[in-house]
């Protein structure tokens, strides 16, 4: 007599993955960097613009997992040709040229700052903290490139890359943290994000 066969369970980390919902809401993010992001003021070789904000509504929202990968479909989408870069630029030569530095030094900062977020979510002075290394990681990686590839020195590239948006950043730092966790808890209570996510509600 054949002996049944048994099978194992399946686990819940076995079912673990990104699921509809979570990937329905890493796209409407990117969306909307992809509608933020190029709207800039040029004030010198480094536009303003509102990439960064636009981050640190994704970290709130979404966690830093999600919220990083957000930035990175919408850097993705650049990349192949769509104009979402600052002043409506897309391509290769947007990453390779002297704003580029900014557009990898996002990448870490979302890491950072949305680690911190995740974490201290209620609290303001730990989250900001997060947001300004994490920005002062993205402010030395983009200078770097910046003095690279514009032939700057180190105060010249620091003055046109850092100092003019110190004060605009930490305004879009201030907004992303009173109005972020709303956002969210509205988002939660609304079904449409889950709460179970990387933050802890």
């Amino acid at each position: 007599m054949q002996e049944p066969t048994i099978r194992p369970k399946a686990t819940a980390s076995a079912k673990q993955g990104i699921s509809v919902r979570q990937i329905a809401a890493i796209g409407i993010m990117a969306a909307v960097t992809c509608i933020l992001a190029p709207f800039s003021i040029p004030i010198g070789p480094v536009p303003i613009s509102l990439t960064n904000l636009a981050i640190y509504f994704a970290l709130y929202i979404l966690g830093v997992k999600d919220g990083t990968l957000s930035y990175l479909v919408y850097l993705l989408i650049g990349l192949i040709g769509i104009p979402v870069f600052s002043g409506f630029t897309s391509g290769p030569e947007k990453l390779f040229g002297p704003t580029g530095g900014y557009l990898i030094g996002f990448i870490p900062m979302a890491l950072l700052a949305g680690i911190i977020i995740d974490k201290f979510i209620s609290s303001r002075l730990a989250c900001l903290a997060g947001m300004v290394f994490g920005t002062i990681i993205c402010y030395a990686l983009g200078t770097a490139w910046l003095a690279y590839q514009a032939s700057m020195g180190w105060k010249a590239a620091l003055f046109a890359g850092v100092i003019p948006f110190i004060p605009g950043d930490l305004a879009k730092m201030a907004l992303a943290m009173l109005i972020g966790p709303q956002i969210r808890s509205q988002l939660v209570r609304a079904n449409l994000i889950s709460k179970s996510s990387s933050i802890k509600d």
